[in-house]
């Protein structure tokens, strides 16, 4: 008789059958502050926005801190599944702890520890997710307004989209999500910029 096995709950199932839209977050190993202040703050934010575009995912909004990112994303065009999130990771997480290791002069350190998806597909959803992601900063206490951030999404959303827009997403209620975002970013951005 087969035994049925419990996923690792450190380790989530990746449910990434499915072209679409998804919310994303992912963790340094131990939630270590491996990119605490400006410089590796930019470096993370820029490396984000890279593999995505060289992976063909449009992303709609974005945070990045010292030890943990959460993004929305759509997968690429013409793709029916959204297999691609795994090498795109791979390649950002790799690049990443590369060059912080290099830095912290640690070669073997794990800086990465996994990631955890969801695939939105209830428009209401998706809203309050992009407003969460997009309001990020303000819920870890690091800014008082988002767009003060210049590692999030924020001030790009309210310059490219329309009024209308902006009041749209940022009205949606966010405190009835369940995202797992215990993390305690660290606030030393704010002496270095």
């Amino acid at each position: 008789m087969s035994q049925l096995r419990t996923p690792w709950p450190h380790a989530p199932t990746h449910q990434l059958a499915r072209g679409g839209t998804y919310f994303v977050t992912a963790s340094t190993y131990q939630r270590a502050h491996h990119f605490r202040g400006a410089e590796r703050l930019r470096v993370l934010h820029n490396g984000l926005l890279t593999v995505a575009h060289d992976y063909g995912w449009q992303l709609e909004a974005w945070a990045v801190f010292s030890n943990h990112y959460h993004f929305i994303g759509h997968s690429p065009a013409g793709e029916s599944t959204a297999q691609s999130l795994k090498p795109m990771l791979k390649t950002l997480h790799t690049r990443t702890a590369g060059w912080i290791n290099r830095l912290d002069r640690v070669p073997e350190r794990q800086v990465w520890f996994n990631f955890r998806e969801t695939n939105l597909t209830y428009l209401n959803s998706y809203f309050a997710r992009l407003n969460y992601t997009h309001q990020n900063p303000v819920k870890h206490g690091l800014v008082p307004v988002a767009n003060q951030y210049p590692w999030c999404s924020a001030a790009w959303f309210e310059r490219t989209a329309s009024p209308a827009q902006v009041r749209t997403i940022y009205s949606f209620k966010t405190d009835q999500l369940q995202v797992p975002d215990e993390f305690e970013p660290a606030a030393e951005w704010q002496t270095e910029k």
